[in-house]
């Protein structure tokens, strides 16, 4: 069974042909309506889509979250998340789920980016900001993709699964579910998309979009060897500490002369090492504990297989 994912927050005036077009090529249209107040979901509900709503406006990445369980629970096998202002065409819907069809892929990336790509009126800012987020996105998840922030995607049902191990809030839970899919050794495709861009305004200020994407960055780099981006600082740091608490002291023996300067910084430097210290291990065992789950779950997977090919 094929699906389309559509997060809607406040799209009355455009999200109506974006269901009738999808309708084509799938089998049901679900909306998560992210607490809207206009009439989003009443005209979502018109169209025959399924609308699971939010009482209250809870983000993007809530949404793709909600949006998830609900294909899994009504047993979406190929699903394809895509805007609810018209940015994305449902028409390419036939041609990102193709590989995945085939067997050639779990997750498959509509990409602005790549050859057969385009985004005609994207500004210059946002095409600059798009690269350098590209850039580290791809350092970070370890995925050789062009177009990391892309919401056209076509997910199979285990990549579904493992997406919604994100634990990564609003616009950032693009970048999560691609550290995922890569933890869990997952193929991914990229496929040509044209995306338009209106004249609208974007819901969100682009320079807070822009921070909470580079701060997801930096947690995903963060927990992946956090004793030697966290740990080596906070050792250093508490060296600080001691050699500066060491020079205060001789300082004082031999003059009777206290620096408060210096005290500060010792003091600063020895609370800063151990947070930074604590953090790793807390990280590290977190990191350790999901590493573990997810042998067991691969250790299942594999198990039902083998029944299921048994049988």
């Amino acid at each position: 069974m094929k699906a389309a994912l559509i997060p809607a927050y406040n799209e009355e005036s455009r999200i109506a042909p974006v269901i009738l077009k999808a309708k084509r090529y799938v089998d049901m249209v679900i909306v998560c309506d992210d607490g809207s107040t206009d009439l989003t979901g009443k005209i979502s509900r018109s169209l025959k889509a399924y609308v699971v709503r939010h009482e209250r406006n809870m983000g993007y990445g809530a949404a793709l979250h909600t949006l998830f369980s609900e294909a899994i629970k009504r047993g979406v096998d190929i699903a394809v998340t895509l805007d609810a202002d018209g940015q994305h065409d449902p028409d390419f819907i036939p041609t990102l789920i193709k590989p995945i069809e085939k067997g050639d892929a779990d997750l498959v990336i509509g990409s602005r980016f790549i050859r057969g790509g385009s985004a005609p009126r994207i500004s210059i800012y946002r095409r600059l900001a798009l690269t350098l987020l590209n850039f580290l996105g791809r350092k970070a998840t370890k995925l050789e993709v062009s177009d990391t922030q892309s919401g056209m995607r076509a997910y199979s049902r285990q990549a579904l699964e493992v997406a919604l191990e994100s634990m990564e809030k609003g616009m950032a839970m693009s970048l999560g579910i691609l550290k995922e899919i890569s933890e869990a050794g997952l193929k991914v495709e990229e496929i040509p998309i044209q995306v338009s861009y209106g004249m609208s305004k974007p819901s969100r200020n682009p320079l807070l979009h822009f921070s909470e994407l580079i701060a997801a960055i930096l947690r995903i780099v963060l927990e992946e060897k956090p004793l030697l981006y966290l740990g080596v600082p906070g050792i250093i740091s508490l060296l600080i500490s001691f050699y500066f608490g060491w020079w205060i002291l001789s300082l004082y023996l031999s003059t009777r002369y206290f620096s408060i300067p210096m005290a500060l910084i010792s003091v600063g430097s020895l609370i800063t090492g151990f947070l930074l210290i604590i953090t790793s291990f807390q990280l590290y065992s977190i990191s350790r504990i999901r590493l573990e789950i997810r042998k067991l779950r691969g250790s299942s997977d594999e198990s039902n297989h083998r029944n299921s090919s048994l049988g």
